[in-house]
């Protein structure tokens, strides 16, 4: 049984494309297809879940073999920026009736220019006061800085204190925060003699030189791992996390943390929000925005298919 499952999870979590670079299988911006999905599928008319409430969902698929693995995005009003693991960004405008269009695709620079993971692991983003967007790189530990349409790079950097970071626990999470601040959580990443996974709170731009900073820790969910995170209206961080077993396959939950008056290696828990597992929708979720309409607070969330067959890719719209 314990093989069965390491298969299973490789399957689930590698990459299904495994041939030359990915960036040569760009034919121009993708069709899109949308279905749109119900959270319960056997209870379509079901809409609550923890504290959120499911305003409307899809599944989106394309032709393109480039598309999917997305572990990051950002929504501004109708624009949507996709950025997938392997260094790609899809932008395209959405309104209420869910049909992309205008739709855009480039591939960003970094420390690697092949496609597989180890050449440039994108996880995770955050868009800056001046509109400039921050880019985390898990396997090289870096942090790159890009124009506002992320086409052109501004600056980069491997900061100190995420240099010793293991390979598939780098910047998994990160998060803008209105004071200027810019949050940064590991994916598992555990320091000797600490309980909570590694974390940063750059006191500024990262990629700014002389940029100050301090390391505190996020313990998640027993088993469970942050894959994204968000800054709430009230200045506390949602984080999201996932877990991947046999028995139900994935697991999400959005944890409420605390991070307001953070010390500096302090150990912080968070709240339960909402659990995303059977018999809701559940997938590999990695990705979080947060947005307003009509005076809501907006949740996005979209799932990583890892270009496999077995997975999906999920864009889900909640209301806290």
């Amino acid at each position: 049984m314990r093989i069965l499952f390491v298969i299973l999870a490789v399957l689930l979590l590698v990459p299904a494309w495994s041939g030359a670079e990915r960036l040569p299988l760009h034919r121009g911006p993708p069709a899109i297809d949308v279905k749109r999905v119900a959270l319960y599928p056997d209870d379509p008319a079901r809409r609550d879940v923890g504290g959120l409430r499911y305003l409307g969902g899809a599944v989106l698929t394309s032709r393109d073999p480039a598309f999917g693995g997305f572990s990051a995005l950002h929504v501004r009003g109708d624009r949507f920026s996709l950025l997938s693991d392997g260094g790609t960004v899809v932008q395209f405008r959405m309104g209420d009736d869910w049909t992309p269009h205008d739709i855009r695709l480039h591939d960003l620079g970094g420390p690697g220019t092949g496609w597989e993971k180890r050449d440039r692991d994108t996880e995770s983003l955050a868009v800056r006061p001046d509109g400039s967007v921050l880019v985390g790189y898990e396997r090289h530990n870096q942090i790159w800085r890009f124009s506002p349409d992320m086409s052109r790079i501004f600056g980069h950097v491997a900061p100190r204190p995420m240099a010793a970071w293991s390979a598939n626990s780098g910047a998994e999470a990160m998060a803008q925060l209105r004071d200027g601040s810019v949050v940064v959580l590991s994916e598992s990443h555990a320091e000797k003699g600490q309980r909570g996974y590694s974390a940063v709170r750059f006191l500024g731009d990262p990629t700014r030189p002389g940029t100050r900073y301090h390391r505190f820790y996020y313990t998640p969910p027993v088993a469970l791992v942050s894959t994204d995170a968000t800054e709430l209206p009230d200045g506390r961080l949602l984080v999201l996390t996932r877990r991947a077993r046999l028995r139900d396959l994935f697991t999400s939950t959005l944890e409420v943390v605390d991070i307001r008056s953070v010390r500096p290696g302090q150990t912080l828990r968070g709240k339960t929000l909402a659990v995303l597992a059977p018999p809701t929708i559940h997938d590999n979720f990695e990705a979080l925005a947060m947005t307003r309409e009509a005076g809501r607070t907006i949740l996005w969330m979209m799932s990583d298919d890892n270009q496999s067959r077995l997975q999906r890719t999920y864009l889900l719209k909640f209301a806290l």
